[in-house]
């Protein structure tokens, strides 16, 4: 099988840019985290157009420039107007038993298949301007103001008299791709992205089925599909994910990589056997709305330098600590993205890997097979690394080789869950760390929290309640000319009055003072007074900044911060 052309080689065989563009827009993508021609139209080097016939050369299809976009009625009632969006492809016109479509990314052919056969027609594809074509599907769509409730009450129609009774294995897989399934699953996809969802959940019970997204770290109902429609959707994503829809008795994990709107998108996909069926678990990995750079996750300037020195250390270990769901994956990421250079090799061990670096060697962890952090963490130090990223310390092994990778001359940077950054330290000592072993390597602790961010479209400012500036343990003189703010709540932010998130972070270096309380076996009380002298600020000063800031409402860091 031949190899894939790179972008950049076809786009220099059609004269569209040469090689210094194309290593100047590589260079840029570290930063970015964008995809090449991406990178290439933001330089400026070539248009949407130009991209989009390098992506036709690349993928062997045509190329449909944007004032073709215009689609016959016939072709319209082919795809119906989720199916476009989520897919970004506009059906042109109908050819004897083929339908002309054209489409933005050309990775989504394959999902595109799907509903070639859903439909009964043969699919052919050509490339077009994404930016053309997302305004021509919205145009040539723009009436349907409903495609969800359109796509539930056709699947309910359709699965009436399924009931509820028991289903073969040759009907869910009929069920599995009939275009109601596969038309209300796009929906669900659809809005999840549009409304940056981090998981979508699907529950079966015994008379409900309940559809949840998480936006912001909050959980929003949806209005529930009848419950028979339950083991259809979760097949439906059990084969997207290439899962074996017969077995339901075990849990299952898989992946599914498409492009949603435009926007490359991968899921991952977490099946569990309950009492009433199978409960199933997205969780949305968009990158394009996860700030993979140090700029973007919230640093103060204080902060961002002690950052920056980690980025030159020569070895040492860096842990950032916090609970599950509190950014730390995308902090230590925004790290390793700065870190990142042809001069530096670094080495990540994850479970599971969440983003995939350009330049980066990710390994997942496997401890069904053996391929546990330890054991991982091992030879990765056979492979002349840099900089190691372990995704957690959960044992005494895996620290005492993370230890080890440190002082060989080895960066190391990993997650603990504890609830503040002096706990830190004393979890590692009472999972079997020797206190002259982690003071010789430990050289900050990180603990983080994420805040929903005040939505900017709806934001006004108010004068908090007595009894909300005391439980802050704040004196009110102090606060004399801070300012306070929330979201009244609009259509942009669902009338949430918050939209995405803000880190606010704890941060210790281990100081000498600190080491010698280590080794004298101090508690850690001991340990945060002497951070605190060495100016550490607690979470919930960081918090309060935030909050004066006009970045989040006191209600947000108080459920946060201690």
């Amino acid at each position: 099988m031949a190899a894939r052309a790179l972008l950049g080689q076809c786009l220099k065989e059609l004269g569209f840019c040469h090689e210094g563009m194309i290593q100047e827009a590589l260079a840029t993508q570290q930063e970015s985290g964008k995809r090449i021609g991406e990178a290439l139209v933001d330089l400026g080097h070539i248009d949407g157009e130009q991209l989009a016939q390098g992506l036709a050369r690349q993928a062997g299809l045509g190329f449909v420039p944007s004032s073709e976009l215009v689609p016959s009625r016939e072709a319209l009632k082919k795809i119906d107007a989720t199916s476009a969006r989520v897919y970004a492809v506009l059906p042109l016109r109908i050819e004897g038993n083929r339908l002309v479509a054209a489409l933005a990314d050309p990775l989504n052919a394959n999902m595109v298949d799907d509903l070639s056969v859903t439909m009964g027609l043969e699919f052919e594809l050509a490339v077009a301007d994404a930016t053309a074509l997302a305004s021509a599907i919205e145009e040539h769509y723009e009436k349907d103001a409903s495609p969800g409730m359109d796509a539930l009450d056709a699947a309910v129609s359709e699965f009436t008299s399924t009931g509820s009774k028991s289903i073969d294995l040759e009907d869910k897989a009929a069920m599995a791709s009939a275009a109601p399934v596969v038309k209300l699953l796009n929906f669900i996809l659809y809005q999840a992205v549009r409304d940056q969802a981090s998981d979508i959940h699907l529950e079966p019970f015994e008379d409900d089925f309940k559809i949840r997204y998480r936006v912001d770290g909050v959980l929003f109902e949806l209005k529930a599909p009848p419950p028979h429609l339950a083991v259809a959707l979760i097949s439906r994503v059990k084969v997207m994910a290439d899962l074996d829809i017969a077995e339901t008795r075990i849990p299952q994990d898989g992946r599914i990589e498409l492009a949603v709107g435009g926007r490359p998108i991968d899921l991952r996909i977490s099946t569990l056997p309950t009492m009433y069926g199978e409960s199933c678990v997205m969780r949305v990995l968009d990158r394009s709305v996860v700030a993979l750079h140090l700029d973007n996750i919230g640093l103060r300037p204080e902060e961002r330098a002690v950052f920056d020195r980690l980025l030159v250390l020569p070895h040492g270990i860096a842990l950032v600590t916090g609970p599950t769901g509190s950014g730390k994956t995308t902090t230590l990421y925004a790290l390793l993205n700065a870190a990142n250079s042809e001069e530096v090799k670094i080495i990540t061990t994850e479970d599971p890997v969440e983003y995939d670096l350009e330049g980066i060697v990710q390994i997942p962890v496997n401890e069904e097979i053996g391929v546990t952090y330890a054991r991982v963490l091992r030879t990765i130090l056979r492979q002349d690394p840099d900089k190691i990223l372990v995704g957690e310390i959960r044992d005494q092994e895996t620290a005492r080789v993370a230890i080890e990778a440190s002082l060989t001359g080895h960066v190391v940077f990993s997650t603990l869950h504890t609830n503040d950054a002096p706990s830190a330290i004393t979890r590692m000592l009472d999972i079997g760390v020797e206190p002259y072993l982690l003071t010789a390597t430990l050289e900050v602790v990180v603990a983080q929290r994420l805040v929903r961010r005040i939505c900017g479209e709806c934001k006004a400012q108010y004068v908090p309640e007595e009894k909300i500036i005391l439980e802050l343990g704040v004196d009110r003189a102090a606060l004399a000319d801070k300012e306070f703010y929330y979201g009244k709540g609009c259509d942009r932010c669902n009338h949430t009055g918050f939209r995405g998130r803000v880190a606010i972070f704890e941060i210790m270096q281990v100081s000498e003072d600190i080491k010698n309380l280590v080794l004298d076996g101090a508690p850690t009380s001991a340990l945060r007074r002497q951070a605190r002298m060495d100016g550490m600020r607690s979470l919930r000063e960081s918090g309060l900044l935030a909050i004066f800031d006009g970045l989040t409402t006191v209600e947000e860091v108080l459920r946060e911060t201690m």
